[in-house]
């Protein structure tokens, strides 16, 4: 039987939402092992003089605990 267990986090990017979400799982992964998957939450972004400047994703990141 396992576990799995689910944090939220938010990425951000100056690129892409896509981006803003790999930039939350890389710097994830670095000390959270097994994630298994992402549930996107909402999407949003900081718009200075008409331009969109920063794009941020919300995740849920679920991964295996290890008791």
């Amino acid at each position: 039987m396992s576990v799995v267990k689910v944090i939220e986090l938010i990425g951000a990017s100056p690129d892409s939402w896509e981006a803003a979400a790999q930039n939350a799982i890389d710097i994830a992964s670095k000390s959270v092992r097994g994630i298994t998957g992402i549930d996107v939450i909402h999407f949003t972004a900081k718009v200075e003089n008409g331009k969109i400047v920063k794009y941020k994703a919300n995740l849920k990141v679920a991964f295996k605990y290890e008791a």
